[in-house]
């Protein structure tokens, strides 16, 4: 099991500051661990997480609905679906009444690479968590929200 005051090599002033310092480094340690689950698929964690919002909402979606969605609000959003769209995972679709809006859509070829992802690839993230400590955990992050 992990100790931050021991990966770090620090002390605390107090458990608040621990516990802030504590959400990065986990924070950034599960980033690490999704960049290296993605990397054998060619996507990264966010272009996945488009993905399946596209593929979850059944029907092809504007940016700005495709980014309120997202889990991880990225700023470079349009970048990623530029290379999903280049690898033909997705697909832009301009509207023929109002030539300023464009809906992305899934491809078969997005759908078929979904389907080759474990969709329990988290699962280890939190194998040392008992299902109440999972629980405890989301709400203490909820609260802290």
């Amino acid at each position: 099991m992990g100790d931050l005051s021991k990966d770090i090599q620090s002390k605390f002033a107090n458990n608040r500051i621990k516990a802030m310092l504590n959400i990065l480094y986990t924070a950034n340690w599960i980033t690490s661990y999704q960049n290296e689950f993605f990397k054998p698929f060619g996507i990264s964690p966010q272009q996945y997480n488009i993905l399946r919002i596209l593929n979850g909402a059944k029907e092809p979606l504007n940016v700005q609905i495709i980014k309120d969605r997202m889990i991880e609000r990225s700023p470079n959003a349009t970048r990623l679906m530029d290379k999903l769209c280049a690898k033909n995972y997705i697909e832009r679709l301009p509207s023929e009444q109002d030539r300023r809006v464009v809906k992305i859509a899934i491809t078969k070829c997005g759908i078929e690479l979904l389907e080759t992802i474990p969709n329990n690839f988290n699962k280890n993230i939190l194998k040392n968590l008992n299902e109440d400590e999972a629980g405890q955990l989301s709400n203490l992050l909820d609260k802290m929200r």
